[in-house]
């Protein structure tokens, strides 16, 4: 069960000029103690659940709002085609797309480069831009009050890469905000995957042969045992977790299995 829970801990001592945060973070919980006191616990059983929790760490960290994105491809031309999960106006989204910012983007090239948290300040950035589009940057952002901010590179446990962006027009981040906003967006991330992950397994129409030869493989069974406990051939039971492992979209017959328990469909 994962859970992230933003509270105070008035014991913790103070380790930051913002007012301090502790952490932790393990394979089913996230804590996490803002300088302000908020508070929020959830259950990270649903992508409504990461969403809450973005906001919440936004609020936290003195954001207006947040963007979970895969990294786009060169071939990628919109940006609302690559974002997963944002709080950010639609008007926002819209109006970026329509003035075909992101071709020019000096962001999105650099986060198709780089693996670690760097921060952005439209101002700035928009004059390295090279098709005079600057301007229209700025008072895209300037409208949202998204001036400032930091984009976090993250990739999941499947090598999918991806970047969590936070922004705002607070002061710029210190070096230690981006260690806290780094470590916690990875794991976010990571989740928001795996709920991804077991929704489209969840939507595999698996037969009831494939689901047998998936539980049996996950006893341990060779191919040979379970063609005898099924009165199957080798030959057909191969047929039938090759077959579920294209509708799970798997690379073999272990992580099959462990897409099938995770998602329900075998225990």
């Amino acid at each position: 069960m994962w859970r992230l829970c933003v509270s105070e801990t008035p014991d913790r001592p103070v380790n930051s000029r913002r007012g301090g945060r502790f952490f932790d973070f393990n394979q089913t919980a996230l804590a996490i103690t803002p300088p302000d006191g908020h508070r929020i616990a959830e259950e990270m059983t649903e992508e409504a659940d990461i969403r809450r929790g973005l906001e919440g760490l936004a609020q936290a960290y003195g954001f207006k709002g947040f963007m979970v994105m895969c990294v786009p491809g060169r071939d990628t031309h919109r940006l609302a085609e690559s974002t997963l999960l944002t709080n950010w106006p639609r008007e926002f989204l819209t109006g970026y797309d329509d003035a075909c910012l992101m071709a020019g983007s000096p962001i999105i090239d650099r986060l198709r480069r780089s693996t670690i948290p760097f921060t952005y300040d439209t101002q700035v950035d928009s004059r390295r831009r090279l098709d005079g589009k600057g301007a229209v940057v700025i008072s895209l952002f300037e409208q949202v009050n998204m001036k400032r901010g930091i984009y976090v590179p993250v990739h999941d446990t499947s090598g999918n890469c991806g970047a969590v962006a936070f922004g705002g027009d607070r002061e710029m981040v210190s070096a230690e905000e981006m260690r806290e906003l780094n470590f916690v967006a990875g794991g976010l991330f990571n989740r928001l995957s795996e709920l991804r992950a077991q929704k489209n397994v969840k939507g595999a129409k698996l037969s009831k042969r494939e689901l047998e030869c998936l539980y049996w493989a996950a006893a341990g069974k060779t191919t040979s045992e379970m063609a005898k406990i099924l009165f199957l051939s080798d030959y057909t039971v191969n047929h039938y977790l090759n077959r579920a492992t294209r509708k799970l979209d798997s690379v073999n017959r272990v992580q099959t299995v462990v897409k099938a328990i995770r998602a329900g469909l075998i225990n």
